[in-house]
């Protein structure tokens, strides 16, 4: 079972790459995330990968990092969620995004991803929502995500942007990308100030 790759980027295409280990290619399959964290061909590159054996072949997944493996796999366990489904799920959303969409409901999110219907992506938050707070975000140490005390500093800059119209889903994402940038120590107004700015993009 092959679980990492390490070799000379040879090929780098839309949904997949070659790595050349010791003057063999091996093809991967990976999200556009970690494709465009790779560097340039024929650089020296390392990714995380997920064996998948068929009875017809032999599929690498390939990753940029633990978080994205994890939710790889989790993605797959709920039906109708096949390794092309998870790929386009963690092409649209990143490990951070994937747990406040599931933590607030936001099917819409989901459903932005090829291949993921209203009614699949329904199943997903389902089957998910228990599991989804203790997988990695994908930051410093890829540690979960932890809860915010009522009153702290996320919940005040949801409540702001909710009163500017914006929906709690959207918000969340937002904020949570900005305090992980700024730091849990980071000014209200600050906060607020570039989580208007990520929601404008």
């Amino acid at each position: 079972m092959i679980a990492q790759l390490t070799g000379l980027l040879a090929q780098l295409e839309t949904d997949r790459c070659v790595v050349d280990v010791g003057g063999v290619g091996y093809l991967v399959q990976a999200s556009t995330r970690t494709l465009s964290a790779l560097p340039h061909p024929p650089e020296v590159a390392r990714v995380l990968v997920e064996t998948v054996v068929r009875e017809d072949a032999i599929l690498l997944y390939g990753f940029a990092d633990a978080a994205e493996r994890d939710w790889f796999r989790l993605l797959t366990t709920v039906q109708g969620v096949g390794a092309k489904v998870a790929l386009g799920v963690l092409s649209s959303l990143s490990p951070r995004d994937l747990i406040a969409v599931i933590a607030s409901g936001d099917r819409g999110s989901l459903t932005r991803a090829p291949g993921v219907g209203a009614r699949l992506a329904e199943r997903i938050l389902s089957e998910l929502k228990d599991k989804a707070a203790s997988m990695p975000t994908g930051g410093p140490g890829g540690a979960p995500v932890a809860a915010t005390a009522p009153g702290g500093l996320e919940a005040d800059a949801l409540a702001a942007l909710a009163g500017l119209g914006f929906r709690r889903a959207e918000a969340h994402v937002a904020v949570g990308r900005v305090i992980e940038r700024l730091g849990p120590g980071a000014r209200l107004d600050l906060v607020i100030r570039d989580s208007l700015k990520e929601l404008a993009k």
